[in-house]
């Protein structure tokens, strides 16, 4: 299909005479615009940069003070075994066959003791 000459001659026709009812601006406007476009722009950039370097300082801080605690609770780790302050009690293998006698007879008397009230 072969598109019709008159309609490519009309197309440019019309196109040209609403180029013509456009009202553009004048370069008092232009300039004007561009100004008003530049300062927002750089206001903008402005807020962002400080922005950004508040958002990296906090981040900063923040990571020190995690790596602290974690650095403090290694420490804390390192010094009473994980215990959280409980302290340390010290067996003796020696008495250990001593105390499993005491329990077993203490869970014989509990027994015992049961077994009258009964």
């Amino acid at each position: 299909m072969a598109k019709d000459p008159k309609k490519k001659r009309n197309f440019f026709k019309n196109f040209k005479a609403e180029l013509k009812k456009v009202i553009w601006p004048t370069p008092k406007q232009v300039v004007n615009g561009t100004i008003a476009v530049i300062t927002i722009v750089l206001i903008i950039a402005a807020i962002v940069f400080v922005l950004d370097l508040t958002f990296d300082l906090l981040n900063t801080q923040g990571l020190n003070r995690i790596r602290r605690r974690i650095e403090t609770t290694e420490n804390v780790d390192e010094t009473d075994n994980g215990l959280d302050g409980l302290p340390i009690i010290e067996i003796d293998p020696e008495n250990i066959e001593e105390q499993e006698e005491n329990e077993e007879n203490d869970a014989n008397d509990n027994e015992a003791n049961e077994e009258v009230a009964e």
